[in-house]
């Protein structure tokens, strides 16, 4: 397959103006090629690396990249597959989370060839009267076409007059980028439409649109997302990015070969049959996705490092390098009051039921009764549930935590 072909098929789900797009790529005009991302959170993870590894493949053939922050936008927050209004954000916050954006869409864009662009550029010196000239060019009955709006209408469901501005001020960003394609996931086609619309309207070519596939997060239910808590941060640590990517359900392991790697369509439906027979032991698939994911942030040595730390950890429990220490007082302590002093944020309740059920050990040894008191020694190891591992060290007089 071609650079064009592979830009067109590889983790596509849709083309607008796929004909017109194709002609353009052809006659080798260098294209403006747009994709946008709200900084609602510190952390731009692997579900935004599908666009960006696309965005990249864009930059490879020459053509212009245009990364949007939406610092000014992300204070409204993306209502895209929303079914509630999102808590407002702080123009301090979002500064605080777009500061990180740059250095870490670098991990996979060319920075110093893309255009990095904030949307409070030309947002934050408007005047209410130019935005809503920008909101006279939408209708509210086409805005409430939208399948989250239409379904929380149904739901009774409060839907807030600044969420219905989203779509609107999303497209224009594209006017005054003057884009030639944008670039977003699934959820966005309503967005990207708006774009297209909007551009029109403006006497602007309308941007040809791509849509990806969107990734399912560490729930095994949801796309991987910021809010929700579901995401493996591109900017996390070799071992943290491991660990979660070896917790994902099984039956997301194709679709994570497909979406974060190279490996061709065919490789992966391979690896997924002889699963199914059966053939393949789904933690070996796993294991093989996760040191491609990480190598691709980390290097492969750091992959490598990070798949041993995993098995001396998680299947011979053994405990990780550079655990967290904490000294503790010369005073008599239980179970229950060491999980208090690990930090790990159990309550009371939930760390009683935990050392019950035989998830607290110390020095490889459990203990199932949370009051009983403990002779312990001046160092010891604890495991607490799964994967938490503490050192405890007896604190002296001229010690401090």
């Amino acid at each position: 397959m071609d650079n064009i072909g592979h830009l067109l098929k590889k983790n596509v789900e849709e083309i607008i103006e796929r004909e017109s797009l194709e002609k353009r790529l052809a006659s080798g005009k260098k294209l403006r090629v747009k994709l946008g991302a709200d900084p609602s959170a510190p952390d731009l993870h692997l579900g935004h690396s599908i666009a960006l590894r696309k965005l990249k493949e864009f930059q490879d053939l020459g053509h212009q990249v245009i990364f949007v922050i939406g610092d000014f936008t992300g204070m409204i927050g993306d209502p895209s597959g929303r079914s509630k209004t999102r808590p407002a954000l702080s123009s301090e916050e979002v500064k605080k989370n777009a500061r990180t954006y740059f250095e870490q869409a670098g991990k996979i864009l060319d920075i110093k060839k893309a255009e990095i662009r904030f949307n409070s550029e030309w947002f934050g010196k408007m005047q209410l009267s130019e935005i809503l000239r920008i909101g006279a060019k939408f209708t509210a009955a086409r805005i409430l076409e939208r399948d989250d709006f239409a379904k929380r209408l149904a739901e009774g469901s409060a839907i807030g007059l600044h969420e219905l501005f989203y779509p609107v001020l999303q497209a224009y960003d594209s006017v005054i980028l003057k884009a030639d394609v944008e670039i977003g996931g699934t959820d966005q086609r309503f967005n990207l439409l708006a774009g297209r619309q909007l551009m029109s309207d403006y006497g602007l070519p309308p941007q040809e649109m791509i849509s990806l596939p969107l990734l399912i997060g560490l729930d095994g239910k949801n796309k991987m997302s910021k809010s929700l808590g579901n995401y493996i941060g591109l900017t996390e640590s070799a071992d943290q990015m491991f660990g979660k990517l070896m917790s994902i359900p099984d039956e997301l392991i194709g679709q994570y070969l497909r979406l974060l790697t190279e490996m061709p369509d065919k490789e992966v439906a391979d690896i997924e049959k002889q699963m199914k027979n059966q053939s393949l032991n789904p933690r070996d698939a796993k294991e093989m996705m996760a040191k491609i994911v990480v190598a691709d942030y980390h290097g492969k040595t750091a992959a490598s490092k990070a798949a041993d730390e995993f098995r001396k950890v998680f299947s011979k429990g053994e405990m990780p390098q550079n655990v967290e220490v904490i000294t503790y007082k010369d005073i008599p302590l239980s179970p229950g009051g060491i999980v208090a002093l690990s930090g790990v944020p159990y309550s009371t309740s939930a760390a009683n039921r935990l050392i019950k059920q035989g998830g607290f050990e110390i020095d490889h040894k459990k203990y199932a009764d949370p009051t009983q008191k403990l002779t312990l020694p001046d160092e010891f190891d604890v495991k607490i549930g799964k994967k938490t591992f503490r050192h405890f060290k007896r604190k002296n007089d001229k010690s401090s935590r």
